[in-house]
């Protein structure tokens, strides 16, 4: 295999020359996105080059407090990123999306760090950092989806939950076809996108590790890997967070807490 080809700063600066080609788009067809678009892409190269001087510092001290610290800091900026994308109370559902996600993280990372690449420092920043993070912001994604589903349904469809406890239905059997909706609408894209990878596009990990020199083979495996820990991260997550969540849905009676739900009860 070749060495990787490095990007110098001058050529990465003129990658951007590229965005001229939407913008004019954009302007062509008045669709006001160029603003937003500036923003975005300044923003995510400013968060992108302080992340890679963090991680140089991350990676070359290799420190298991420094690691867990930074997948906290992750862990948190998802669970907000996902209440106010979502339109949720973040008081009170704040802290059962933080457990649920701290939950599947430990247990997709201690299964697929520990046990099937058998690292000898679990908190090793290589595997460690990336591997989680790739696994959170897939989590935070879906879970955007779903919660918004589950507790808009709830809210929206409240007729529905009541109607089938007043029918002796137990609490947990109400609430059943808001839970299922909501799964189904979050990760169907991803077994959808999941079935055809490899057909359509090759998957940014795979690629990241042809570029970087590795044999089609071991991208491979790696890009398997990933995508199991991945749905299976995602999964976990989703169900905590509906389940722990429940317990600030409802009152003691049963009654759906709307106040709780959602920000903008009006």
């Amino acid at each position: 295999m070749s060495t990787i080809q490095d990007i110098s700063w001058v050529h990465l600066a003129i990658s951007f020359c590229i965005l001229l080609i939407p913008f004019a788009g954009f302007w062509y067809y008045r669709v006001g996105l160029t603003r937003s678009t500036i923003i975005a892409i300044a923003r995510m190269t400013v968060q992108l080059s302080a992340v890679a001087v963090y991680l140089e510092f991350i990676f070359e001290k290799n420190n298991a407090f420094l690691n867990l610290a930074w997948v906290m800091i992750m862990i948190l900026v998802g669970v907000f990123t996902t209440l106010k994308r979502s339109n949720l109370n973040a008081k009170q559902l704040a802290l059962p999306l933080i457990i649920s996600g701290l939950t599947s993280l430990i247990i997709v990372d201690a299964f697929f760090l520990g046990i099937v690449i058998k690292l000898p420092y679990l908190f090793e920043s290589q595997y460690f950092i990336p591997i989680s993070g790739m696994i959170l912001g897939n989590a935070m994604n879906h879970n955007i989806v779903g919660l918004n589903a589950y507790f808009e349904g709830l809210v929206n469809n409240q007729n529905l939950y009541y109607f089938l406890l007043l029918n002796g239905k137990s609490k947990k059997a109400a609430v059943s076809p808001f839970i299922v909706k909501a799964i189904r609408k979050a990760l169907n894209p991803m077994i959808a996108n999941t079935s055809v990878m490899g057909l359509i596009s090759l998957p940014g990990m795979m690629t990241g590790q042809i570029l970087g020199g590795n044999s089609p083979a071991t991208a491979i495996r790696y890009q398997i890997m990933i995508m199991l820990a991945i749905f299976t991260g995602c999964s976990i997550n989703l169900m905590l967070s509906i389940i722990i969540a429940n317990k600030k849905a409802f009152d003691k009676m049963d009654r759906i807490a709307v106040d709780v739900l959602t920000k903008n009860n009006d």
